[in-house]
């Protein structure tokens, strides 16, 4: 019987993190997900996922904290070999923060923030965790619609995810060789716990985007973790270096 594919996604405890392991776990694929704080949900997620017959992990990591993944590492090959595996087939890019502001008032500490998480933190655990995926594997970073629609006080925020996309490209460029393909899934405005919960929360925020939707409302997690899972499967392996966006048709 073949070895079950494994899959690492970060930020896998809450939002479309979690959407996404759940979606993996269905599909028969191993998971070993990132937390940040919140050990409880983390907990939730490892039953449920558990519960579809898959086996899953759940890693305590901050994402922006580069210094903390040599340790990471040590731990995930820990996971792997507790396993009987040396390699993992899928990353999930997911974990980031958000900040809101105008350029013009952005502080240098903010836009460090951002930098962190969302471009140096996939940038180094991907550069760290490289040599542990298996050729003919996969990546998945998690990017925003707002790399191409403008949204008053998203610059920052928007800045840092189109670097991700751009990194993307490199990626799939240099991991060619390896058969290792690399793509971003750039979602629209999802009701998750995201911003505070702007989407979700806030009727008059869900009523305009609904608005500015084609197919008329905001997303849900379970319009997105169902294509990451999607992309990394055979069906899509002839797909590299491209931006897919799950909006619903938003802003068109």
């Amino acid at each position: 019987m073949p070895a079950s594919k494994i899959a690492i996604v970060t930020g896998g405890s809450r939002g479309l993190g979690r959407n996404t392991v759940l979606r993996l776990a269905e599909r028969g694929i191993d998971t070993v997900f990132t937390y940040h704080v919140n050990r409880a949900a983390a907990d939730e997620v490892l039953a449920k996922a558990r519960a579809t017959g898959s086996r899953s992990a759940a890693l305590k990591l901050d994402t922006g904290d580069a210094s903390a993944f040599d340790a990471f590492v040590t731990t995930l090959r820990d996971t792997l070999r507790e396993w009987g595996a040396d390699r993992f087939d899928y990353l999930v890019n997911n974990a980031g923060n958000s900040h809101h502001n105008r350029i013009e008032n952005t502080t240098e500490a903010e836009l460090d923030a951002l930098y962190n998480i969302p471009f140096k933190g996939v940038f180094f655990l991907t550069q760290k965790l490289l040599p542990l995926i298996r050729d003919g594997g996969g990546i998945v970073n998690v990017s925003s619609g707002l790399t191409r629609i403008i949204v008053p006080e998203s610059g920052p925020y928007g800045s840092m995810k189109a670097a991700v996309e751009t990194l993307t490209r490199y990626l799939a460029k240099e991991l060619g060789p390896r058969r290792i393909a690399v793509n971003v899934v750039a979602p629209g405005a999802v009701e998750t716990d995201f911003s505070g919960g702007i989407v979700r929360d806030n009727p008059e925020m869900n009523r305009r985007i609904g608005e500015m939707t084609a197919l008329g409302r905001p997303g849900v997690p379970d319009d997105i973790g169902p294509m990451i899972a999607s992309l990394l499967s055979e069906d899509n392996r002839w797909i590299n270096a491209q931006r897919i966006e799950v909006s619903g048709g938003l802003a068109i």
